[in-house]
């Protein structure tokens, strides 16, 4: 892997490779700002097909995250939508009629076995059903010879992650996993210019990271639309009230870690280059007297680095959106880099003892942020060990379209082949071996607050 800057490129992650040329060109806003070029061992290319050619798609699952994902589909060019599945009629009738004002006529259904009885005509599955049923619907979607985009988890077990990547290995078939992060242009040009280019961290020695959300209430259902006992049994629900609100319980999902934290816990072992050693974490049932996952966690990881182990916490709360929103933060002895797909909380800190960065706010790596104003009075005396304010830099580029889109499309030009910035096909960001390696650490949070001790981690536990 090649980490020399080269101008005007777009990259790919440390455990992914380039976006598409095309992609790139579309991305005005990211044009000349520096990228560095990167590519990975391990992704996958699909020959033997046009860049340009049609795509035909089924939609599993059109509940909130479903119609995220249809909406970010609808401004890619060349998809067409065949068929969407749901077991509801209330989504059903939505899915089908959004996606007839857009100019596709699709069949619906209501079990995906009779989807891939019928329709012998699609290249790709796009799953977004609850976590528990991620794995068997990928699974059979990936032997009936599909593509397929799943989002995450892959499961609620780590069973059927490991089910999903050998049915993946199986098939031959791209699986591609929503850790969407992993195609984010910001998250990329932080990954490839600032840690592994420029090294403006210095040494890494810590990170921490949050999803605070405030309370809400459990979702309803409007009341004619309910489905019947037998239906929801046969597709694993109690009743209308579990069928709308699966986050929250145990059977079904992995509660707020799996939903919220899992997109960011990804990140830890991305950014700092190695798998944790360990992990410690404590939860409860504190608020939700109704719900059975725990709606706060708090958790703290052990990543062996070479000049010692770095800690990173994390913590996910759901009756509070206090502490400033959803963000990582990555701690050097040299600069710290604060990141979230929102590009308001993006910022990089350089430490007084750091090289000077001037040379890479030349390269457009960054840019020096304005100077907060001095306070005009100070109201006391600052203790003298107290480090003073840290010069504020920002990462140029914006991200114009979705923040799922860069991923989908990451997905789709890959199943084309379509030229990477390098001229080599397009491969995937976050496949299923790399996802599953990425979601170990996170199947092990629940079961660390429950017993209410360190787990440690093996290195064949990364392997599969």
């Amino acid at each position: 892997m090649s980490d020399q800057p080269l101008p005007a490129a777009t990259s790919g992650t440390a455990a992914a490779p380039l976006l598409s040329r095309r992609r790139f060109l579309a991305t005005s806003a990211m044009a000349g700002a520096g990228f560095v070029l990167a590519r990975a061992p391990f992704a996958i290319a699909q020959p033997g097909r046009s860049p340009n050619s049609e795509l035909n798609l089924a939609l599993v699952g059109l509940g909130a995250q479903g119609r995220i994902l249809m909406d970010a589909m609808l401004n890619i060019p060349g998809l067409k939508f065949r068929a969407i599945c749901d077991i509801w009629p209330y989504a059903q009738q939505y899915g089908r009629n959004k996606l007839k004002k857009a100019g596709h006529d699709v069949n619906v259904y209501s079990d995906l076995d009779d989807l891939l009885a019928k329709e012998k005509d699609l290249d790709a599955a796009i799953i977004a059903t609850p976590d528990f049923w991620h794995s068997p619907h990928t699974v059979a979607c990936l032997r009936a010879g599909l593509h397929v985009y799943c989002e995450k988890m892959m499961s609620n077990t780590i069973e059927g992650a490991r089910k999903m990547v050998e049915a993946m290995d199986a098939s031959g078939k791209l699986l591609q996993i929503g850790h969407q992060r992993r195609s984010n242009p910001r998250y990329l040009r932080v990954y490839h210019n600032l840690i592994q280019t420029a090294k403006l961290q210095g040494k890494f020695v810590g990170a921490n990271a949050q999803w605070n959300r405030a309370v809400t209430d459990d979702l309803g259902w409007p009341k004619a639309y309910a489905l019947k006992p037998d239906i929801l049994a046969k597709y694993g629900y109690r009743d209308m009230h579990q069928f709308r609100n699966w986050r929250w319980f145990r059977d079904l999902s992995g509660g707020p870690i799996s939903d919220l934290g899992a997109h960011q816990i990804d990140i830890f072992a991305w950014f700092l280059g190695v798998n944790p050693s360990s992990v410690f974490a404590s939860g409860g049932v504190d608020y939700y007297k109704t719900h059975e996952w725990y709606d706060n966690v708090m958790v703290v990881y052990e990543f062996p680095l070479p000049h010692g182990t770095a800690r990173a916490f994390y913590q996910v709360q759901t009756a509070t959106s206090s502490g400033g929103g959803y963000f990582e933060n990555f701690m050097g002895d040299e600069g710290s880099i604060t990141i979230s797909e929102n590009p308001k909380l993006t910022k990089v800190f350089r430490e007084d003892r750091a090289p000077d960065w001037e040379p890479w706010v030349q390269k457009n790596f960054l840019r020096k942020a304005a100077a907060a104003p001095e306070p005009e009075q100070k109201s006391g005396v600052v203790d003298i060990r107290e480090t003073k304010a840290l010069a504020a830099y920002e990462v140029p580029g914006i991200l114009n379209k979705p923040i799922h889109q860069p991923h989908l499309e990451n997905f789709f030009d890959t199943l084309r082949g379509a030229p990477a910035y390098d001229g080599k096909p397009t491969r995937l960001t976050c496949d299923g071996r790399h996802a599953y390696i990425s979601e170990v650490p996170i199947y092990h949070v629940n079961p660390a607050a429950a017993a209410r001790k360190l787990i440690t981690f093996k290195p064949e536990d990364f392997v599969i």
